[in-house]
């Protein structure tokens, strides 16, 4: 099943979520225990938050005994860039037929 960009927009829109991912990015795969160090809070909330993210497939894990590791899967970002890539189209034609109007009025 395809990872539509509504998910990934909805996973990523809470602040809390986007600190997760961007964690396991950026220091690699984590346990649940340094995550909920990390943010702050509870160690279900962090859970449920873990839950919206691999339901966008925005994070991987993996079982080592009794631990579960988490890991970032960036390539989930790829509906949203495709989104994004239409208006960076959009908006260079926007541009350049303004700079074609102000250089028509020199």
């Amino acid at each position: 099943m395809p990872v539509l960009a509504d998910h990934v927009f909805k996973a990523l829109s809470d602040p809390t979520r986007r600190a997760i991912f961007e964690g396991l990015a950026r220091h690699g795969e984590q346990t649940v225990h340094v995550l909920t160090r990390r943010a702050g809070i509870s160690q279900p909330a962090v859970s449920k938050h873990l839950v919206i993210l691999k339901r966008a497939r925005l994070v991987g894990r993996r079982h080592v005994g009794r631990e579960t590791h988490y890991s970032a899967r960036p390539q989930a970002l790829a509906p949203l860039v495709d989104w994004m890539a239409v208006y960076g189209v959009f908006w260079r034609d926007r541009f350049d037929q303004l700079e074609n109007l102000l250089q028509r009025m020199d």
